[in-house]
């Protein structure tokens, strides 16, 4: 399984995926789950996946041919006007690719469904988060949905809702999604570290940071270590069940 967050701030946009692509008592692999295209000065455009691996790897590697050859496979993620028609072409990819694999006689909704968060900007712009399902529709995030998850939501969505604030730094960003990964991580074992992130900075209009964060990395270990302990105290705090009703 998957579990990705794309984040719009005041201050840009915020990914992060993990990159566990199967999980068993002997069997544990990753990949990558982020790609970012860039034109320094004019676009930056990243992409989150979730779902089928071979699905969402054909997608990617077909936006990869239409850039390298721009020339023959127009549009390209890198020419068009706009995130809107950024966002229309990765649908239509998607939607192609499933089809495509779907005609080998298994059933699209069953195996090769993949959906993806797509976010960037691109000169003359603004910055903008779209949710891509498998049908090939899409929405976009705004005030009353600035984020989108995908795989393995329910786990870390908690945190992420009463915890997210538009003024957020990119650090009490980093640290808010890092809590929200740690809880998914912790109930569910096909969520799994390292995780890629990606902090891109309005109007800068060229890649910004990005990393990974592995498992043993100390400062994730403090922010799990923390995060449990929070709870504990939290929990602690709180009256006696019964307490306040007379019983």
């Amino acid at each position: 399984m998957t579990y990705c967050v794309g984040m719009m701030l005041n201050r840009g946009l915020v990914f992060m995926s993990d990159t566990r692509t199967n999980a068993g008592l002997d069997n544990i692999s990753t990949y990558g789950k982020m790609k970012i295209w860039e034109a320094e000065g004019d676009r930056v455009i990243t992409l989150l996946s979730a779902g089928n691996l071979a699905t969402t790897q054909a997608v990617v590697s077909e936006l990869d041919e239409r850039v390298k050859a721009h020339g023959e496979r127009n549009p390209s993620v890198l020419e068009t006007a706009s995130m809107y028609q950024v966002a229309r072409l990765v649908a239509d990819t998607l939607r192609d690719v499933i089809a495509r694999h779907s005609d080998t006689g298994q059933r699209a909704s069953s195996v090769f469904n993949a959906t993806l968060i797509l976010g960037g900007q691109i000169a003359g712009g603004p910055p903008r988060l779209f949710l891509i399902y498998p049908e090939g529709n899409f929405i976009e995030a705004g005030p009353d949905t600035p984020f989108f998850q995908i795989g393995e939501i329910k786990y870390g969505r908690p945190i992420l809702v009463r915890a997210y604030d538009p003024d957020l730094d990119f650090n009490e960003a980093m640290k808010l999604l890092l809590v929200s990964f740690d809880s998914t991580v912790k109930a569910n074992l096909t969520v799994g570290a390292p995780f890629d992130y990606h902090l891109y900075t309005v109007d800068s209009l060229v890649r910004g940071d990005t990393g990974r964060v592995e498992q043993d990395d100390p400062y994730f270990q403090t922010i799990s270590q923390g995060w449990g302990d929070a709870l504990k105290q939290a929990l602690d705090s709180l009256p006696a069940f019964g307490s306040m009703s007379g019983n």
